[in-house]
């Protein structure tokens, strides 16, 4: 069964709000160590954006953490 993918890009956004928080990170913070803006990660983790491969790999940088640990979502 397929997922939706606008159900998809929340979950993922929500992984990605769970990660950042657990790192003590700001959004703020998490876009000044990537070069976005915050409303780039706002959209992120609200799951409005469709994001690139390479976003999430600057994420995983931001976030100190593997990519793989990112894409992680419980389905």
């Amino acid at each position: 069964m397929e997922i939706p993918k606008d159900k998809l890009l929340k979950l993922l956004g929500a992984r990605i709000k769970e990660l950042r928080r657990n790192k003590g990170v700001t959004q703020k913070e998490l876009a000044l160590r990537i070069g976005k803006d915050t409303q780039a990660i706002e959209r992120l983790e609200r799951g409005g954006t469709n994001p690139t491969f390479y976003f999430l790999y600057q994420v995983s940088i931001g976030l100190d953490v593997p990519l793989q640990e990112i894409v992680e979502v419980e389905l």
